[in-house]
């Protein structure tokens, strides 16, 4: 560790002077950790010039692997000196599944796991958990994610949504269609349940569904939306549901982790609730 730590350092600030000080360690002490560390990997990590010490290509892959693996590490050590009596969880979510079905819900998950700290981050597709410090992620689809186990957490049903002056002033079949970046298929799907003959207008791409129901609220076109996200709005009167379609059911969201890593226990908890969450 105490020679992969040197070395990052040396990576990253280009020289072993500047190293040693941010190490409190000597110059000589720093060059025998790098030079140990060429002859380990039979590879030259860097080449001399001058005063400077400059990353090979091999050496710059390196201490990009390094850098993310010492960070890691670190991170688990703050998260255990913060919270010794729990455990940390770090979970990809989809934005607007996060943002407007999770987590109202959560005040119930820390009441029942108060020594649990849950991190978030938005990813938008699925990922490989070996090159992510993720635990666990919130994933949206048809398929299984390879090398993943999964808990089912809810059916989505899409509905065809617009302002009600839109629906109103003009035929519904020829309103643009406002279309997510991650769901390409979604209207020629719909449409075929719907029988909606296929559209040559065009239409406007969002990479967000919040921002298409703003767009839709406004007026731009008509917007395919999961009932969980549109159904207090169409309530509310913001957005009304197109006459004479029918709501079409394209997928689910689930909890997926790595295969063989469920029995971590801030997992585990965080699987039980949603288990019991989805029951009630």
């Amino acid at each position: 560790m105490s020679t992969l730590t040197a070395f990052e350092a040396v990576s990253r600030l280009g020289s072993v002077t500047a190293a040693a000080a941010e190490l409190n360690l000597t110059q000589s002490a720093v060059s025998r950790q790098i030079q140990r560390l060429e002859e380990q990997l039979g590879s030259a990590l860097f080449e001399r010039q001058r005063k400077r010490l400059i990353l090979t290509a091999h050496g710059a892959r390196y201490a990009e692997e390094i850098r993310a693996a010492l960070h890691q590490i670190n991170s688990a050590t703050v998260a255990l000196q913060a919270n010794p009596d729990g455990g940390a969880l770090n979970l990809a979510i989809l934005p607007s599944f996060g943002t407007h079905w999770l987590a109202p819900k959560l005040p119930g998950f820390f009441a029942g796991n108060p020594g649990v700290t849950l991190n978030m981050s938005t990813r938008l597709e699925p990922f490989d958990f070996a090159f992510e410090s993720f635990h666990a992620a919130i994933h949206y689809g048809r398929k299984r994610w390879p090398g993943t186990e999964s808990l089912r957490l809810l059916d989505e049903h899409m509905v065809a949504v617009a302002s009600p002056d839109l629906a109103r002033d003009e035929g519904v079949q020829g309103l643009p269609r406002l279309s997510l970046q991650t769901r390409p298929y979604a209207w020629e799907e719909w449409s075929k349940v719907n029988g909606w003959p296929e559209t040559t207008r065009p239409s406007m791409m969002f990479d967000q569904f919040a921002t298409m129901m703003r767009a839709a609220q406004s007026g731009l076109g008509v917007a395919l939306m999961p009932d969980y996200l549109v159904d207090v709005e169409i309530a509310r009167g913001t957005l009304v549901e197109l006459e004479g379609a029918c709501r079409v059911g394209m997928g689910a969201y689930l909890l997926v982790w790595p295969e063989g890593a469920g029995g971590y226990p801030p997992l585990a908890a965080l699987r039980h609730w949603l288990e019991g969450t989805m029951e009630a």
